[in-house]
């Protein structure tokens, strides 16, 4: 078994800031990932991956821009009226 092995079983996996990756199910999954429940063939995993990872950018990224948004004053630098 291996990466290129067309029969390896992988495991697709996220990590806190909401990113997606493959993991062969034959070795530990890394600190700081954790299975996001899909497994499969490498060409399923990562078909899967495309259609649930929509937006590329980090949750940390996600949510200051949200908050940004959400507090005009803060993204100016200038004070609330």
């Amino acid at each position: 078994m291996s990466w290129g092995d067309e029969n390896t079983n992988f495991h697709v996996v996220i990590n806190d800031e909401e990113q997606y990756s493959i993991w062969p199910d034959y070795k530990a999954i890394p600190a700081g990932w954790r299975e996001a429940g899909k497994s499969g063939k490498k060409d399923e995993c990562l078909a899967w991956i495309d259609e649930v990872w929509t937006d590329m950018r980090p949750l940390s990224l996600r949510q200051a821009m949200a908050e940004s948004d959400a507090n005009p004053a803060a993204r100016s630098g200038s004070p609330a009226a």
